[in-house]
């Protein structure tokens, strides 16, 4: 009864209110407020280009990263399950950039896109590639996916501990078996390994994909406050609705987008049960 108590009061609570607070136009500060029923949700489905924006950026980071973070984070879990010094080594390696805070990694990663003195862009001509240079993050077109390889490489090793987990769990037995009945290396990781580790899998995509779309101090140490358009996600697409006093509106922005990840995350778990 305490922790539930509790979580009425820090959860419950606060979402009820979010409810009543995306039916009205209340400015955040003023004593009274006036009733707009769904006109709050009608001009986020109609009328708020933006806001529209914002959920696309998100979408296309929330796929990049969960695919590619996904298939490195096994990747990773399958090169480095042994449990050798070079293996141990590598781990904590590999997990290192997991500990930093969110705005370090975001100023290191502004260096390496800077495109004037940064890493990526000295790297290049410094090898005679000086047609590859780009501008990064300030490309409209591809910002949000140079912020999904940040993204990665920011978290694929704590999503290999999860992998190398759940591959550890899995019996020795059956992979002599397998190998004993002919499997090659492919059949084995189709029939033995995929299906065994569909549970560290739907850990996994869930976490990436509510970590997509919580993204806002990494997105604001890399494309400033407000970010450009091109870096605008729903996380700081919210955050300047509420800067900007519309805190009715900008409450029925967060439920929209709590609706968007439990949807997703339906999606997933539903496909992961299918394909294992």
């Amino acid at each position: 009864m305490p922790a539930l108590a509790l979580h009425l009061f820090f959860f419950g609570y606060p979402a009820v209110t979010a409810v009543q607070y995306a039916l009205t136009d209340w400015d955040g500060y003023s004593a009274t407020y006036d009733s707009v029923g769904l006109d709050n949700f009608t001009e986020l489905a109609t009328g708020d280009d933006v806001f529209r924006n914002a959920a696309g950026n998100n979408l296309k980071l929330t796929v990049t990263v969960v695919l590619a973070q996904t298939a490195l984070a096994l990747l990773l879990a399958l090169y480095l399950v042994r449990t050798t010094r070079a293996s141990t080594f590598l781990r904590a390696l590999f997990f290192l950039p997991t500990v930093l805070s969110s705005v370090s990694v975001a100023f290191v990663w502004r260096f390496v896109y800077d495109p004037d003195g940064g890493l990526l862009n000295s790297a290049l001509r410094a090898v005679g590639l000086d047609s590859f240079q780009s501008v990064y993050l300030g490309d409209p077109g591809k910002a949000v996916f140079w912020l999904a390889l940040t993204q990665v490489w920011f978290h694929s090793g704590q999503m290999m501990v999860v992998y190398i987990a759940g591959l550890q769990a899995i019996p020795g037995e059956l992979y002599e078996a397998a190998h004993l009945d002919g499997a090659g290396r492919l059949a084995r990781f189709r029939y033995v390994t995929w299906p065994l580790i569909a549970p560290a899998t739907g850990i996994v995509v869930a976490y990436t994909t509510v970590q997509s779309f919580k993204a806002f101090d990494l997105v604001l140490g890399l494309g400033g406050n407000p970010p450009n358009p091109a870096l605008d996600l729903l996380s700081t697409r919210v955050y300047t609705t509420f800067s900007n006093n519309q805190f009715g509106y900008a409450a029925a922005q967060s439920l929209v987008f709590m609706a968007l990840i439990a949807l997703l995350t339906w999606v997933q778990r539903r496909a992961l049960r299918r394909s294992a």
